[in-house]
């Protein structure tokens, strides 16, 4: 869902979904509401827990955030040692109750159910022929298409769902839960992040490594791409469903989408931006009085710039944290009230002063816009806008909400160009080397490159539909 500061400006990107689990622990699922908590930026239109006591399997969910889908008779009614849990945006399929996860799916072999992170590339083919078989759905969301892979395919589940997997293309962290047995398995391009915790005497797996510490979680390591984890009463199992892998990590997940207190394949998120935002500033400097950030995520970015350029870091804005989820259909006036309902510009510190302003991606330009106009009427002389990241230019199938070309600004207008609309002194990007180097080369820069990491033939389908 998006939030209201989407829902006014139509501009910033989206977070995907989350996916926590958690198996061999007492009150596993109040454990698993926690962690969903601490996953809740990720996904803010709908969350559910289905937790399993060895004999059945118990799920609740609803629309809206976790804290207003759950309270403490919910809670009571999700007993056992083992649960999974979900907060959705939705990247694929319509925004009803139907698709809040996690998906329960009934079988004369035994019920499971399914939360998901990612998006499904060739899900449109794989629906076609699993209708065409005689498969029925009942949701609109591809990670249906999971459960029903896995039930046409002969053998023990663990075998089942080996067989199913190598047909999945696009990406996918997600969770498979039978009433005695937790199933944790990563896409083989490695695109979605999923990382496991030690508990006690159990264990605990999440889209975010910032979700163990709520929980008393102590973390081992990132889930490797194509890594079948199954965990059990005998133990934990490590299996891979194919050798041909690769580990391209969402660059997103770094620049916008991750909590600063994850560790995504062993590099901490904050670190990462501040040295984005230390290259930035070798690329791109500039005169300026003073460097500030774009609350939330492009704050580590900005306090890297300054660091490198030598300029001072200030708190140009404040965030208003307590602004309501929904609003009436805005007009222009109403949209730029939003702004401002959102963000303050503190005149005070910035009347007066040259500005470099660092964010950390431009989408459809609206919400930059109305940014620099909030500092120009708080009286900054000059506005330097610095991007922490290279222009988006390509749509991403991988559960992001850029899937149209027309969607992205940055294949209207050059750098040059857009600074004009923006209204600013001037405007740089980071350059793909420059993220390279701070990320590492194991990443996926599809949204910024064009290079797709998997089969194109099922994107362009996707991007036809």
């Amino acid at each position: 869902m998006r939030s209201e500061w989407d829902f006014f400006l139509g501009d910033k990107l989206n977070e995907e979904c989350g996916v926590f689990g958690i198996y061999n622990v007492e009150e596993a699922a109040q454990l698993t509401y926690y962690g969903l908590h601490a996953l809740q930026h990720r996904g803010q239109e709908g969350a559910g827990i289905a937790a399993s006591n060895g004999e059945i399997i118990v799920r609740e969910k609803g629309e809206g955030l976790v804290a207003e889908v759950f309270n403490v008779e919910k809670l009571e009614h999700l007993p056992g040692m083992m649960a999974i849990g979900h907060v959705r945006y939705a990247t694929t399929g319509a925004g009803c109750i139907e698709n809040v996860q996690p998906i329960l799916i009934r079988s004369h072999t035994g019920d499971f159910t399914i939360s998901h992170n990612g998006n499904i590339v060739n899900a449109k083919e794989l629906k076609m022929q699993l209708e065409a078989m005689g498969s029925i759905f009942h949701t609109t969301s591809d990670s249906e298409i999971i459960g029903h892979l896995i039930q046409r395919e002969s053998g023990d589940f663990h075998e089942k769902i080996m067989k199913a997997l190598p047909r999945l293309e696009g990406a996918f962290s997600f969770l498979i839960m039978t009433k005695d047995v937790l199933y944790v398995i990563r896409d083989k391009n490695g695109l979605r992040p999923l990382s496991m915790a030690t508990l006690e005497n159990g264990y605990v797996f999440s889209s975010e490594s910032s979700a163990f510490e709520i929980v008393g979680a102590h973390y081992v390591s990132s889930v490797k791409p194509a890594e079948v984890i199954t965990v059990s009463k005998d133990g934990i199992k490590s299996d891979f469903y194919t050798e041909h892998t690769q580990d391209k990590m969402c660059a997103m997940e770094y620049v916008y989408f991750s909590r600063p207190d994850s560790t995504i394949n062993g590099l901490n998120v904050h670190i990462s931006r501040r040295e984005t935002g230390r290259i930035l500033a070798k690329e791109s400097p500039v005169d300026a009085d003073m460097v500030i950030g774009v609350p939330d995520s492009s704050l580590s970015a900005a306090m890297g710039y300054a660091d490198c350029s030598g300029i001072p870091y200030e708190i140009g804005f404040v965030k208003s944290r307590y602004v309501g989820r929904t609003f009436i259909k805005p007009n222009q006036k109403q949209r730029e009230r939003g702004v401002k309902m959102k963000l303050s510009a503190m005149s005070d510190v910035v009347g007066g002063k040259r500005l470099i302003l660092v964010d950390d991606s431009i989408v459809r330009g609206t919400t930059s816009k109305h940014i620099v106009q909030l500092l120009k009427e708080a009286g900054a002389t000059e506005v330097h806008v610095r991007i922490s990241s290279p222009p988006l230019i390509s749509p991403c199938f991988y559960g992001v909400d850029i899937s149209e070309y027309k969607e992205l600004i940055s294949t209207k207008y050059n750098p040059e160009e857009l600074a004009g609309f923006l209204g600013v002194d001037s405007l740089a990007f980071l350059s793909e080397e420059g993220m390279y180097e701070g990320l590492g080369k194991n990443i996926c820069m599809a949204c910024f490159t064009g290079k797709y990491p998997t089969s194109m033939f099922s994107l362009l389908d996707n991007l036809k539909a």
